[in-house]
């Protein structure tokens, strides 16, 4: 049997796997081994073991359990609901200001954790309730709160892009920074798009009540005081690492310490917080450091078939396909895998013939590619958390939101924003320079 018969073999029997409900990390793993032990033979068995090592050794690992940890424990402590209310004061007289505050609070949420979850959490527990009350099209708020918490998996500090910068082996701060514009830009494009709804037909967002807005200035100035500490946090920890003072881990610690201390200080520190918090920190740190070793596993047997350099020969060599016709087809496969797939499976099983192959094409970035690859990547990943039938932040709204929402609603809810991150897409693909400017002018530790 040739080589690239066994390298198709082991993708379709990924897939096959994948598709019949096994985990990711179970099912890479197991194809992964198997195909090892079948073509080496038993002294394979260093393999996996091999790839333990080169995971324990990349230094930003360290970053995961930091950044999760401190999103959780400003989302359990309550703090992020205190934002929320402020947001909810500020934008209350602007018609569709709630959904408007929505997005700014995932933006927040967003800088604060790094992945959707807790964004969706947040917004279908306490955005949403808020705006029904208030009289806002269901439909509408639904998708404000699915797009906006989408958001989380591409403003800095990401959880997947740094996932993709350890499969890609580039640096997890030129990533971020590379995805800080595009995702501020979204995020004007979602709230624009709401103006414009709320313009059109102001039954869809109403105007707060005046009487529910009027409150003693000591209220207000409370109000504030407990916002402005997520804030606080995020500038507090950027900015040491922008302006060089600490490297990524140095960071997320400095992060984790600000959350812990923001929980203390606002008297929520608690066994039960530190209980929850330490569970769901543990169980997706787990979950993402599980999957990077199958990764790496599954790469390495796959590279050594030869099947990236077939790939590369029979795209580029054979069918003499353009460098932009390949990104936008890779482009399409993602969006068809991730209605079926989450972010971390998708990344998992292209890695080992995309990124090769991205870093050989002449698409005039130089160097830079695969950062800016990253990025199309992640908001592929944005549109697939969506997408229906499977995607998966559709059925987690179901599970979170109120019962006035139903599924239906949901999938209708979601193609404005979908559409509007296929444009974000098409805008990083046409200006590349939209997210390679900044982490250009970055000089960062780590």
């Amino acid at each position: 049997m040739s080589y690239e018969m066994i390298a198709l073999l082991m993708f379709a029997s990924m897939v096959l796997l994948l598709v019949s409900g096994q985990r990711v990390f179970a099912g890479i793993g197991f194809v992964a081994a198997g195909a090892a032990l079948l073509l080496y033979g038993p002294g394979s068995m260093d393999l996996p073991f091999n790839q333990v090592f080169k995971l324990f050794n990349w230094y930003a690992m360290l970053t995961l359990p930091m950044f999760i940890y401190m999103g959780y424990i400003l989302s359990e402590s309550g703090i992020a609901e205190d934002l929320y209310r402020m947001l909810h004061v500020w934008f209350g007289r602007v018609r569709g200001g709630l959904a408007i505050g929505t997005i700014f609070l995932m933006v927040i949420i967003s800088a604060m954790n790094g992945l959707s979850v807790a964004g969706m959490a947040i917004g279908a527990t306490i955005a949403l309730p808020e705006m029904l009350r208030r009289g806002y099209d269901k439909v509408l708020i639904s998708g404000v709160v699915q797009g906006g918490s989408s958001l989380g998996i591409l403003i800095p500090p990401s959880v997947v892009m740094v996932l993709y910068g350890m499969i890609a082996r580039q640096p997890v701060s030129k990533l971020w920074f590379a995805g800080l514009v595009p995702g501020l830009i979204m995020a004007a494009l979602f709230i624009v798009y709401i103006v414009v709804r709320a313009r059109l037909n102001p039954e869809l967002a109403p105007i707060v009540d005046e009487d529910e807005l009027n409150m003693p200035l000591s209220e207000k100035l409370a109000l504030a005081r407990a916002g402005i500490i997520p804030f606080a946090i995020f500038f507090f920890m950027t900015g040491l690492f922008v302006f060089g003072y600490t490297s990524l881990v140095e960071s997320s610690a400095v992060g984790a310490t600000s959350a812990t201390l923001a929980a203390v200080l606002r008297g929520r520190f608690n066994w039960k917080l530190v209980r929850e918090t330490s569970k769901k920190t543990l169980a997706v740190s787990c979950m993402f450091m599980w999957l990077i070793l199958a990764a790496l596993a599954f790469g390495a047997v796959f590279d050594g078939l030869g099947a990236v350099k077939a790939i590369e020969t029979l795209f580029i060599k054979q069918w003499d396909l353009d460098p932009w016709t390949i990104i936008v087809m890779m482009q399409l496969s993602f969006l068809l895998m991730g209605m079926f797939l989450d972010d971390t499976a998708m990344l998992v099983i292209v890695a080992p013939l995309y990124i090769p192959l991205v870093k050989v094409l002449n698409l005039g970035l130089g160097n830079q590619q695969l950062i800016w690859f990253g990025v199309l990547y992640t908001i592929t990943c944005q549109i697939a958390y969506i997408t229906p039938p499977f995607g998966y932040n559709l059925f987690l709204m179901r599970s979170l939101a109120p019962k006035e929402i139903t599924l239906v609603d949901i999938y209708r809810s979601i193609w404005p924003f979908a559409l509007i991150m296929a444009v974000t897409i098409a805008l990083v693909m046409i200006f590349p320079q939209l997210a390679l400017w900044l982490p250009q002018q970055m000089n960062v530790k780590g």
